[in-house]
């Protein structure tokens, strides 16, 4: 802040003494975040030569204002129109304070698109202005430092030119908000007549465009402050290593400055420049408001990781220390959660799994606490090595203001996860989950909800139909498909069903009695859908049909069908990895994904294919491939369920027939995320239907069973832009079953 810069009692510094205006520029930039110049003559060299002060000042969110006459560098005037047309990436990181010292501190062609940019996006405005009457030109030389609460004005004789800051004998004279009540008013009435100049509202004055500028080319002009607008590189390197190395208390302030972009390159921050979304936003403070537990429902795609770990970030802010333990369900997921933390700049994390040698390291943090309070971690662990009794001793003892972030919550509803939240000690809490609610599971869901104070609500939702609307995932057009048996199937899916008809309970909203019988023959009749042999002709078509439109099948996601079911319970999918840290195929999988690869590849010689399965080697140079362009399709079983960034992904074929509506959801989820060379997405779905007839005695079984797969049609339908198409390819089955496609 301001008042804690150490200032001469007679506010005066004059070049050429250890007081030199440098000193003051350089504090005052590190410690405000509004600088306003009412000048003269300007030149980004200032910038240039204030680099380190500057950077920081924009690190911390600063705006430069000026008020400038019409005379400007050649450089500087090109940076200015390059910036009212500016469609270039960003040049630097804003986040990143030692990157952006580096970029201003250099003075070639990189520096003045750093410029551009920062005038581009408001962080350096610019009026231009002249006498109303008369010839001269605009010659003040004053400004103001703004921390938001508190004030310096400065005037004096120095331009703000790097020959002002380094060569010339100047001098100036500040006056802070705090010294006494004349001070304040001075700072006052300087902070009015520059407000009215820069509004536009001044009367006295004229303001230019930039075709009104003159260009100051050396020689040409006799004045010489025009010519300290012309400084050469190799000129201004030498007037910054003179006043840099020969004044002590420069050199001290140099110091510091870089003390405090030293601290600051390690500080946690938000990763991106615009900070968190207002959604974001928002869900902290239900959250805070929620005694700091809160379920968080939020659709794939919209950020969940980002939203939980701002949360952390914002803890933070409070007590200089972050300290969390994040459970995720696989592997890949540990490497994926390591990364958006080294984003937030939260660098401590240890990763626990099957994998990896932690015991040592994290035993050692208890004992870092108890002779340092500060001490920060990220702990990493999937749920598999949760449960385990040696982490859970290592849980027991943490400090209480560790945060647990439970990724894909509804994991915690399971018989072996939910086990180890009796008496949990740690009380902030965050479930992250696009589907929190456990199908068919009362009990886990209840745990899920008391564990995270959200009984009766979620602590923050933001629904996919939303992310679509405020363009945070993109629009998509979507295709089911229906699938019809072969006559062998289907008389087998017969047989069963008629055994089940006998099961089947009419008078008890269309459920089944409770039979141990009920779900091994549910689960025979699925792996009938799953397997069903006419997906293969119809992904074929699907196929056919898009290279033909597209001309490419890049960046194409396939979903394979299941080879092999352990449960119709699709609740146990949730506990999949009580066991094992990662999901593997078996031999049925493999070979069922090896025939949907070789169909991809038959379409054309050109196209390249790749599995992404639990034995592919190197799957993050694959995902690579495939953003890049290199790679055209993937091709998965449920490897690319959860935790997989995907963007780039714009056309995916579901020829898995999941009746787990978070399986559905998580892969829509996948292929919606935005991607700047991404106008929207496409999705076939393969549906398989078994045809009964009315007058069969399964009628009424195979009426409720399609209700239910069903559900993902009409939840992918309803939020595409085709809604039509979804009609049309079905409504003879609908009617057929007397079934309304959007009132199920």
């Amino acid at each position: 802040m301001l008042k804690d810069i150490r200032l001469p009692e007679d506010r005066h510094y004059e070049n050429g003494t250890q007081l030199e205006p440098i000193e003051f520029y350089l504090n005052a930039l590190c410690n405000s975040t509004q600088w306003d110049l009412l000048l003269g003559y300007f030149s980004s060299a200032a910038i240039n030569v204030l680099s380190l002060g500057f950077a920081t000042f924009i690190h911390n969110g600063g705006v430069l204002r000026l008020v400038i006459n019409n005379v400007l560098s050649k450089e500087d005037r090109e940076a200015i129109k390059l910036a009212n047309t500016f469609d270039q990436d960003m040049p630097f990181d804003l986040s990143d304070i030692e990157k952006l010292k580096r970029s201003l501190d250099q003075y070639d062609r990189h520096f003045f698109e750093c410029i551009a940019w920062l005038i581009a996006n408001n962080r350096i405005q610019i009026k231009i202005i002249a006498p109303k009457e008369g010839a001269g030109i605009s010659h003040y030389k004053s400004g103001q430092f703004y921390d938001g609460t508190n004030a310096i004005y400065f005037h004096g004789s120095c331009n703000m030119t790097a020959y002002g800051l380094l060569k010339n004998l100047e001098e100036i004279n500040i006056t802070t908000s705090w010294d006494n009540s004349l001070s304040e008013k001075q700072i006052t009435g300087h902070s009015n007549r520059f407000e009215s100049i820069f509004k536009g509202e001044a009367t006295h004055v004229r303001y230019l465009e930039l075709d009104q500028t003159i260009t100051a080319i050396k020689d040409q002009f006799g004045d010489k402050e025009i010519n300290e607008l012309i400084i050469q590189e190799q000129e201004l390197i030498t007037l910054k290593k003179n006043i840099f190395e020969s004044n002590s208390r420069v050199l001290k302030i140099i110091s510091k400055v870089n003390n405090i972009i030293s601290k600051k390159a390690i500080e946690p921050r938000f990763p991106f420049t615009k900070g968190a979304r207002p959604y974001q936003i928002q869900a902290y403070a239900n959250w805070c408001k929620n005694d700091y537990k809160g379920l968080f429902a939020m659709a794939t795609g919209t950020g969940k990781t980002i939203t939980s770990l701002n949360c952390l970030l914002e803890e933070y802010k409070k007590v200089n220390a972050y300290r969390a333990i994040i459970v995720v369900p696989t592997v890949a997921l540990v490497n994926q959660w390591k990364k958006e933390c080294e984003k937030f700049n939260f660098r401590k994390t240890y990763l626990i799994n099957s994998k990896t040698k932690w015991n040592n390291d994290v035993s050692a943090l208890k004992t870092e606490y108890l002779i340092n309070k500060k001490v920060s971690f990220i702990l990493i662990v999937t749920y598999a090595s949760f449960v385990k009794q040696k982490f859970q001793s290592i849980l027991r003892g943490l400090p209480s203001d560790t945060l647990f972030i439970a990724d894909e919550a509804h994991y915690l509803g399971s018989k072996n996860v939910s086990n180890t939240l009796v008496n949990f000690e740690l009380q902030k809490r965050i479930g992250l989950s696009a589907t929190p609610d456990r199908k068919y599971d009362d009990v886990g869901n209840a745990i899920i909800n008391k564990f995270f104070n959200s009984l009766s609500s979620y602590t923050f939702t933001y629904s996919m139909e939303e992310a679509i609307k405020n363009g945070v995932l993109c629009q998509y057009r979507y295709y089911p498909h229906i699938v019809y048996l072969t006559s062998e199937e289907q008389e087998e899916y017969i047989a069963i069903s008629k055994a089940l008809a006998k099961l089947f309970n009419s008078e008890s909203e269309g459920s089944f009695f409770d039979n141990p019988l009920v779900q091994m023959k549910l689960l025979e009749r699925k792996r009938i859908i799953h397997k069903a042999k006419n997906k293969l002709a119809i992904f074929k078509r699907i196929l056919e049909e898009e290279f033909v439109c597209r001309g490419n099948l890049k960046y194409t996601l396939v979903y394979v069908p299941e080879g092999n079911l352990n449960s119709d319970n699709d609740e146990e999918f949730g506990d999949i990895y009580q066991n094992t840290d990662i999901f593997e195929e078996e031999e049925d999988d493999a070979r069922i994904i090896d025939v949907y690869t070789r169909t991809v590849r038959d379409i054309d010689e050109r196209i390249i294919v790749g599995q992404y399965t639990s034995r592919t080697y190197n799957r993050e140079l694959l995902l690579k491939q495939f953003e890049m362009g290199e790679m055209d399709v993937l091709t998965s079983m449920k490897c690319l369920d959860e935790g997989v960034d995907i963007p780039r992904a714009e056309l995916a074929i579901f020829c898995a027939s999941t009746g787990n509506p978070r399986q559905f959801v998580q892969r829509r989820g996948r292929v919606l995320r935005n991607h700047e060379d991404k106008l929207r997405a496409t999705i076939h779905d393969l549906v398989v239907v078994p045809v009964t007839n009315i007058e069969s005695e399964t009628y009424e079984v195979e009426k409720n069973m399609l209700r239910r797969e069903l559900e993902r049609v009409i939840n992918f339908s309803s939020l595409s832009t085709n809604k039509m198409d979804t009609y049309f390819e079905l409504k003879d089955i609908i009617n057929h079953y007397g079934l309304n496609l959007y009132e199920q």
